[in-house]
């Protein structure tokens, strides 16, 4: 008779821990928000911005994820916010989930407060990881919030797609033992193909590396919420991910992508592409990508999101 898979079983092949966790900053310029809330960076051109790109971080990551991006997109003119949301980064409740209502109110707020201080400038929301499931919800109900939505590698293992014997598993001790925490350590998963940026994000004390159960489970809550609004989501958008990618398979990803029915909706798929491909050895690449399609271009490699083969 076959035995039941062990909850560190199921942590190890289904529960993601490590997403998209934080990379140190890189000496770029840091500048305060004016919330005290958001506790959170600018990095600003020299002159007025072509656009405002709003950057919203991944599980037990920080502002400081897209330090690197930053300093690529303000030499072309692009303004980069980015905060810690709630319960990460020097956030006053960090380790705590926040809830899905909190992370979307405060990315709703943030960009009202931008159309206000920015009233004839494009405003654009690049989502990393968890942080596009937290876009794809609060933009479900208000697709014309901003100008278009950036996914880089979605969180978006929810759903069906979930073991649900392991979700049971996962929810059960979550309830029990809240407090109780996991690391990524030996699951045998890379992030990313670039050593230095792993050594960086281990170093960052920014970066949680010890998570609590209930913050696990909070986290399949939102991105089970993120595939469900999936189909609302009609609005210009753009979604990246890797083939290599070992925190959320591509497969996942793809049927994510297919379910986004947006006719101004596009998808890359890097073959070299991880997890951070922000921060990926070909970050580059993905730069000028998410950048030619902030300037109205097709990138060449993209394809209408709901021709993309989910594998």
């Amino acid at each position: 008779m076959a035995r039941s898979p062990s909850f560190a079983t199921a942590l190890r092949h289904y529960v993601i821990v490590v997403l998209a966790t934080g990379l140190a900053a890189c000496g770029i310029p840091h500048y305060p928000l004016e919330d005290p809330d958001l506790p959170g960076v600018v990095h600003a051109p020299e002159g007025p911005p072509e656009a405002i790109i709003l950057a919203l971080h991944g599980f037990n990551d920080s502002r400081d994820a897209f330090d690197w991006f930053a300093s690529f997109a303000t030499e072309r003119g692009y303004r980069i916010e980015a905060f810690d949301q709630q319960g990460f980064g020097i956030h006053r409740n960090r380790g705590l989930w926040p809830g899905n209502a909190a992370l979307v109110g405060d990315l709703r707020r943030r960009v009202v407060e931008l159309r206000e201080e920015w009233p004839d400038t494009p405003i654009y929301v690049l989502g990393e990881s968890m942080g596009a499931a937290v876009a794809t919800i609060a933009f479900a109900d208000d697709p014309t919030a901003v100008d278009g939505l950036v996914m880089a590698a979605p969180a978006v293992w929810g759903g069906a797609a979930f073991n649900p014997l392991f979700r049971a598993v996962l929810m059960t001790t979550a309830s029990l033992m809240p407090r109780r925490t996991v690391t990524g350590r030996g699951l045998q998963r890379r992030a990313s193909d670039n050593d230095a940026a792993l050594v960086a994000l281990g170093s960052n004390p920014l970066t949680i590396v010890e998570t609590r159960l209930d913050a696990v489970a909070g986290l399949v809550r939102l991105m089970d919420a993120a595939v469900a609004r999936a189909p609302e989501l009609d609005m210009p958008a753009l979604v990246l991910f890797g083939e290599r990618d070992e925190i959320i398979p591509p497969e996942i990803i793809g049927r994510f992508v297919e379910r986004l029915d947006s006719a101004d909706c596009a998808a890359i798929v890097y073959p070299e592409g991880w997890h951070l491909l922000l921060r990926d050895l070909q970050r580059e690449r993905v730069w000028n990508d998410i950048v030619a399609w902030l300037e109205g271009e097709v990138p060449a490699a993209a394809e209408p999101c709901n021709t993309v083969d989910a594998g």
